[in-house]
């Protein structure tokens, strides 16, 4: 700008020059705030808590093998149903059986164990036990998606337990 000549604000009006500097040091901090408390808020909604199953033990029983899973739902909300798909795989990494197995209902800040036969199927010939999708998860605002992503698979069994 040209001396003599007052700056302009781009809006027409006219920018005196220690007033602008200030309102714009007063405004910034509240509009870094004002961002970083929307985006905590928004990353609490997104939050999700983890929901643990553990493939905790196998054994024989009969031409079965027995499965005891534990549900660590410790810090979640209740679930009325749960249901998963699980697929058994071989030593060799080869689907052997599919199962569909309710976990639920699980209340609220509880662990559970649930028990299930895999029929047919001899324990030292699972290698592997995918948690292939869930296909239904009821309470709170669940949905089939949102337990899906909570879920944290573990295993104390020498098969591995995945999803």
């Amino acid at each position: 700008m040209g001396r003599g000549m007052p700056e302009r604000n781009g809006l027409g009006g006219r920018l005196v020059p220690g007033i602008a500097l200030a309102a714009a040091l007063i405004a910034t901090p509240a509009l870094a705030q004002e961002g970083a408390s929307s985006t905590k808020a928004d990353s609490s909604k997104t939050e999700a808590l983890p929901l643990k199953i553990e493939l905790n033990r196998l054994e024989p029983a009969g031409e079965a093998c027995r499965t005891y899973m534990l549900v660590d739902n410790s810090r979640g909300p209740a679930l009325k149903s749960l249901k998963v798909d699980l697929f058994a795989f071989d030593t060799e990494g080869v689907a052997q059986k599919r199962l569909a197995v309710e976990l639920g209902p699980v209340q609220e800040k509880k662990t559970v164990v649930r028990l299930f036969d895999f029929a047919g199927l001899a324990c030292p010939k699972i290698g592997r036990l995918l948690l292939n999708d869930v296909l239904t998860c009821e309470g709170g605002d669940a949905t089939r998606e949102t337990c899906l992503e909570r879920i944290e698979p573990a295993t104390k069994t020498s098969a591995a337990f995945d999803r």
